[in-house]
């Protein structure tokens, strides 16, 4: 895959609300090689792959999200690393860490391909990743991801660290399920100078459970721990929206991500583009734009851009995340169809 390298010249993205967005988080398949229970249904339909981007139309997009400074992609799923020859999309999109047009390349995984890929995303300008990890007990873990084997992940860790990746493991909290684990996980991620961050679960998608069941509060999460620790609050951000404190028992960082207690939305800096093509300004609204027809209808980008700044001027001013006993979603897709 050969495109050129490209500076910025378009003007740069700012939605209705005067938010820059700078940050692009795309799907490249709504594969994954687990069910986990909070994401998938068990028996998951998934897209025919012929509706899929190409691997030259995932580059192209990119690409003119860098030209418009876009500073920072990540390249989610599903699971990223089971598209096929994803890692030719990712070195072509170094070239854009080469020209200082992009400050970096990510991805984030489920971590049971990653002792087969760590050396080649690290030659790829990949330098820091996001692992989901929501226990570290075999049994529990199977149970969670419906199929999953947790000693792939802990190879996948320590692939990944030998490679000179940095690590940061993602973990849902799941009332009744991992809420004891939170101290242990804690103590794992840092010992190994990894941080963690603690996500609420985000009613997106039907996935066989009720949600009210699944979710854990992260303000009740943070009184528990800081029973346990001591938190110091850090100015430190991360380009996501997780909020930081220092573990001073530990000397790591924790994150919180609490899309339902504590909305994040008035510095939202982010857009989402799925597998194929439908650009989501707001991962919490049902809206989004297609851009696989513009990318697919001129070789020019004229209309490919003009789509994308349609869509972040309507750019809502925060999510319709809400969990209740309705016997449905807040939003009718997956979680693995946009990529969290």
């Amino acid at each position: 895959m050969t495109c050129p390298a490209l500076a910025r010249s378009g003007p740069p993205l700012v939605d209705g609300h005067g938010r820059r967005v700078s940050y692009l988080r795309v799907s490249v398949t709504d594969r994954c090689d687990l069910r986990c229970t909070y994401c998938m249904a068990e028996r998951m339909t998934f897209l025919p792959r012929r509706d899929l981007l190409t691997l030259e139309e995932l580059d192209r997009l990119c690409s003119a999200f860098v030209e418009r400074g876009v500073r920072r992609i990540r390249l989610t799923g599903g699971e990223p690393l089971v598209r096929r020859d994803v890692m030719r999309l990712l070195g072509s999109l170094s070239r854009h860490l080469d020209t200082g047009a992009l400050d970096e390349l990510t991805l984030t995984t489920n971590g049971t391909l990653l002792a087969s890929r760590a050396r080649d995303l690290a030659a790829c300008g990949v330098r820091r990743i996001n692992v989901s990890l929501d226990t570290l007990d075999p049994d529990r873990y199977r149970a969670i991801t419906r199929r999953g084997d947790l000693s792939q992940v802990l190879d996948g860790l320590d692939a990944a660290q030998a490679a000179g990746l940095s690590v940061k493991l993602n973990v849902v909290a799941l009332r009744d399920c991992n809420e004891d684990e939170f101290e242990d996980l804690i103590r794992f991620a840092h010992g190994r100078g990894m941080d963690l961050t603690l996500i609420e679960v985000m009613p997106l998608g039907d996935v066989g459970a009720e949600r009210a069941d699944q979710y854990l509060p992260l303000d009740v999460v943070r009184r528990r721990l800081a029973r346990r620790f001591t938190l110091e609050p850090l100015a430190y951000r991360s380009a996501g929206p997780a909020r930081y404190v220092r573990v001073a028992e530990t000397g790591g960082r924790l994150g919180f991500i609490a899309p339902l207690t504590h909305s994040f939305c008035e510095g939202c800096n982010r857009v989402r583009v799925t597998c194929t093509g439908l650009l989501y300004t707001c991962l919490g609204h049902e809206q989004g734009r297609d851009l696989r027809a513009a990318l697919r209808g001129s070789e020019a980008d004229v209309p490919l851009q003009a789509a994308i700044d349609d869509a972040i001027a309507n750019k809502p001013r925060g999510h319709d995340f809400i969990i209740g006993r309705s016997g449905g979603s807040a939003v009718a897709r997956h979680m693995s169809v946009t990529g969290g």
